[in-house]
């Protein structure tokens, strides 16, 4: 590390918990994060200027205006552009220490399987079920951990899959089902701080993670914004699950 990475990150380099060995390892991490939106937005500064060495942004959806009211990376000039690239673009001039890739394309269970081995670390960044439980069997078969946000409404959730923790459950414990109606926010809205609440503490979670910190593996944590209110949830393993179960 040189004299100008030690000054760079030399508030984290001072916190005990982390020192010049922590930021080390997260200068050799990879991460991928699944979905630019508000979400990803929260998450993606955070990993970049703490010093991650690599990111891959996968998104393949173009900015509209209905965004610019949480997605904070992006401007009213930037609409009709790619977030993934609009997004890696913001990073780089921030820190060209963090290489930043981006797959603009849509992603299959292929494609994520790949992509999972590759990495150190996935976040979920996405709106929907389907994508939601392709991301957790992807993580799961890699035996990576994986970061799950979700936000709807004034709720938000998160959680840590930490697959390398025996007896660990995966999201399709918790969530056996998709839903035939997507639930998301261009369904039924979401408020705006909301993004930013949940997405900060899933960089939190993958800094943690990568650094070998504890986690939030085995529990899922709901936000209420309306009240304020926490409420930490402890998770169980389905043994008929039918990505992880062992029935």
């Amino acid at each position: 590390m040189n004299d100008a990475q030690l000054l760079r990150y030399s508030r984290h380099i001072l916190l005990d918990e982390i020192g010049l060995h922590g930021q080390e390892k997260l200068a050799q991490s990879a991460v991928a994060v699944v979905g630019c939106g508000g979400l990803g937005c929260a998450v993606l500064p955070y990993l970049a200027s703490s010093g991650v060495g690599k990111l891959l942004l996968i998104d393949d959806d173009k900015i509209e205006l209905s965004n610019l009211q949480r997605q904070v990376l992006y401007t009213n000039n930037e609409q009709g552009c790619l977030k993934a690239e609009t997004a890696a673009r913001y990073l780089q001039e921030r820190n060209t220490d963090c290489k930043v890739q981006v797959m603009t394309q849509r992603v299959g269970q292929k494609e994520l399987n790949e992509i999972s081995q590759a990495v150190d670390i996935i976040v979920d960044c996405t709106d929907n079920f389907p994508t939601r439980h392709a991301i957790n069997a992807a993580a799961f078969s890699a035996q990576k951990p994986l970061i799950s946000g979700a936000v709807s409404g004034f709720t938000g959730q998160l959680t840590t899959f930490d697959f390398r923790q025996p007896e660990q459950p995966c999201y399709a414990c918790i969530f056996p089902d998709t839903p035939q109606q997507g639930e998301n926010c261009a369904t039924f809205g979401v408020f705006a701080p909301l993004v930013g609440i949940i997405g900060t503490l899933q960089a939190a979670e993958v800094l943690k993670t990568l650094m070998g910190l504890p986690n939030l593996h085995g529990k899922m944590q709901i936000f209420n914004a309306k009240t304020n209110r926490w409420q930490t949830l402890t998770l169980n393993k389905n043994p008929d699950c039918c990505v992880c179960g062992t029935q």
